[in-house]
């Protein structure tokens, strides 16, 4: 059964979304990422720029500014929520981490 996109988000894209918490262009959005996560995501433009129609497609961003060939992208309260519901399942994966290795040791 194929999954569906975006039912879970890979840390690349949960890391776009949440750079988004304000308005950001492209390179901005990359630069964010690297350093929220202190280089340890690091997201290229092929990933980006692929991924950001896709989320205003379905509705987590929007295109809120456009400075010469830099649009600038916010997410939206659908964003937010989802960024949510990932955290809730992120919340209870660690809680079950948990309990089966540290525990039980």
């Amino acid at each position: 059964m194929a999954r569906k996109e975006f039912e879970v988000l890979t840390p690349q894209m949960f890391y776009i979304l949440l750079a988004l918490n304000k308005p950001r262009h492209g390179y901005d959005i990359m630069a964010e990422v690297a350093k929220m996560t202190d280089n340890e995501i690091k997201i290229g433009a092929g990933t980006l720029y692929t991924l950001l129609p896709k989320f205003q497609n379905d509705g987590y961003i929007e295109l809120v500014d456009k400075q010469d060939r830099k649009k600038i992208y916010q997410i939206t309260n659908l964003g937010r929520k989802k960024l949510k519901d990932e955290m809730r399942k992120m919340n209870i994966m660690a809680i079950q981490y948990k309990k089966i290795f540290i525990d039980n040791h």
